[in-house]
């Protein structure tokens, strides 16, 4: 997760008055346009994430192993480009020219306890509710469960699991790559620190809306629980509602909350 802390805070928060005379020194587009920057390439990045995951033509639905895989492949690529659309919108805008690529996207050490431990207090109290109804739900008691959480074998089949890799692993760090730390130092300068936040998950939530056409094709939700997970997806933003994922084997830890995937 990128830490936003300290100077980075102040570095992204400027007031809009002190911008617009860096951008006009530098001899970049007026405010207005600068916004439009910002926001056209938040959107292209959004979109080239999405459509990465649709280069493979495939009937298999998503949760298909050779489907996840391929798609893997295709996030790993976007997010790993996606730092340079940040380094082009800084060239175009002419916004903090002196300032590093990854300072700009919030990787720094000053501000780095709060950034991590305000997050995982967060993800701990939204993981609560599901984790409690999976306690009382669960016909073993919390000494059998902890066992199976701790077994090194639980783990290394979780390991092996592409569904498990997807939800537990590879979608939270793209995501947070590619939809924090690259699209919130590009809408800060523009609309202020507080707006972007809520703005960031604009751009999330639209990156979900592709799941309405797979899911209506292979008939495995109705219209109205899809667009409430949708809603639920821009509400929380990065902090995704947890969900219940139950494993087949009474080994596997993978029965426990996962987080609202976008591919």
């Amino acid at each position: 997760m990128a830490a936003l802390g300290g100077d980075g805070l102040r570095l992204l928060s400027v007031p809009r008055p002190e911008r617009q005379p860096e951008s006009a020194a530098l001899g970049g587009p007026g405010a207005g346009l600068c916004c439009w920057v910002s926001v056209f390439s938040c959107l292209s990045l959004a979109c080239s994430y999405v459509g990465s995951l649709y280069v493979w033509k495939s009937e298999l639905p998503r949760d298909h192993p050779a489907v996840i895989k391929r798609r893997f492949t295709s996030v790993l690529v976007v997010s790993s480009l996606s730092p340079l659309c940040v380094l082009l919108w800084r060239e175009l805008t002419g916004i903090q020219p002196g300032t590093s690529l990854l300072s700009l996207m919030g990787f720094r050490l000053e501000g780095i306890f709060p950034a991590a431990l305000l997050p995982l207090l967060l993800t701990m109290i939204l993981f609560l509710g599901p984790l409690m109804q999976l306690s009382m739900d669960c016909p073993c008691d919390l000494a059998d469960g902890l066992k199976v959480v701790l077994a090194p074998r639980s783990w290394a089949r979780c390991l092996t699991d592409m569904r498990w890799l997807r939800n537990q692993v590879i979608a939270p760090l793209t995501e947070e790559l590619v939809f924090r730390a690259c699209m919130l130092p590009m809408l800060a300068p523009c609309t202020g620190l507080g707006p972007a936040v809520f703005t960031c998950p604009l751009f999330f939530g639209v990156a979900h809306f592709h799941h309405i056409f797979e899911q209506l094709r292979f008939r495995q939700s109705s219209v109205g629980s899809i667009f409430l997970s949708a809603g639920r997806a821009y509400r929380c933003g990065h902090s995704r509602p947890p969900r219940l994922q139950r494993s087949s084997s009474p080994t596997q830890p993978s029965s426990v909350p996962t987080l609202l995937s976008s591919f």
